[in-house]
């Protein structure tokens, strides 16, 4: 059941599947999503594999504190001590975090700012440090990509649901991999719609907010065992991104998810990646 917590002066809307006494997996989302892009199903099986899971919607995402359009009034580094709160206000001890994309950059800080309450990290659609940081040495991004960042791109009438659900789901063509499941983001997009009060600010704020400084060169600080998936396919971060990232971090992994672009894990990978992170988040000696 969802409900809502008061952390870090903002209200985080925040559901907790599975035993309290279990290991817990904390999930960040990515920019422009909310808590509903961590299928249910996909925390199903984790909580089967005997973990606790928790999701929750970020600043200006779903049914946590919104700003208005335009106007975010928080950086990386807010998202991140908002994380660190959630743990301590869920009376947990630290996390394990799973994220994607902006939510990647988000457990790195939370690793280098908040290291205590982290007990592990696995990541997705990431890059070393923060998105939008210089990172020449790194493969850029496919023109199709950087055609779309160079022109404004009009939003739809907020007013009209059809045209949002259009919008959503056209949205993610551009960042997908092999295979492009319309039925099953327009699915999505119809949950996203119907439990998101601001939806302006959930597609434009996130875009928005300040990186802070680069973090790049504190990666090796980073002291928990790192996972890292990368789409093969991934047209916004290839795949050289992720190699970079756990390249970085002592002890890391790099794992690459064939045909699958900057997505967080489609159902078809869930085979592979679910055993994987069950695996990832086990107790250690």
């Amino acid at each position: 059941m969802e409900r809502k917590l008061a952390v870090n002066g903002v209200e985080l809307n925040v559901e907790r599947s599975g035993d309290a006494g279990d290991p817990a997996i904390l999930l960040l989302h990515g920019a422009g999503q909310s808590l509903v892009a961590w299928e249910e199903e996909f925390v199903a099986r984790l909580v089967a594999g005997g973990r606790q899971v928790v999701r929750f919607d970020s600043r200006d995402a779903g049914r946590s504190t919104s700003y208005p359009a335009g106007e975010p009034k928080y950086g990386l580094t807010d998202l991140a001590a908002d994380a660190a709160a959630l743990i301590e206000a869920l009376g947990l001890d630290r996390a394990h975090l799973v994220a994607m994309s902006q939510g990647s950059a988000v457990a790195q800080l939370v690793a280098l700012d908040h290291p205590g309450r982290v007990a592990s990290l696995t990541l997705t659609g990431a890059t070393p440090g923060g998105p939008g940081h210089e990172s020449p040495d790194l493969p850029p991004m496919a023109d199709k990509i950087l055609a779309l960042f160079a022109e404004e791109q009009p939003g739809p009438d907020w007013s009209d649901r059809a045209a949002v659900l259009d919008y959503l789901v056209e949205s993610e063509r551009p960042y997908a991999g092999a295979v492009f499941d319309e039925a099953a983001l327009r699915a999505m997009a119809e949950r996203v719609v119907d439990r998101t009060p601001n939806l302006a600010a959930q597609l434009t704020n996130p875009f928005l907010i300040d990186a802070g400084r680069p973090w790049r060169d504190r990666l090796g600080e980073i002291a928990v065992p790192v996972l890292v998936f990368q789409g093969g396919a991934d047209p916004l971060f290839p795949p050289g991104h992720g190699q970079a990232l756990a390249a970085a971090i002592p002890g890391a992994r790099a794992r690459v998810l064939e045909g699958v672009g900057h997505e967080i894990f489609p159902r078809r990978t869930w085979d592979e990646v679910i055993p994987a992170i069950l695996d990832h988040t086990a107790a250690r000696p």
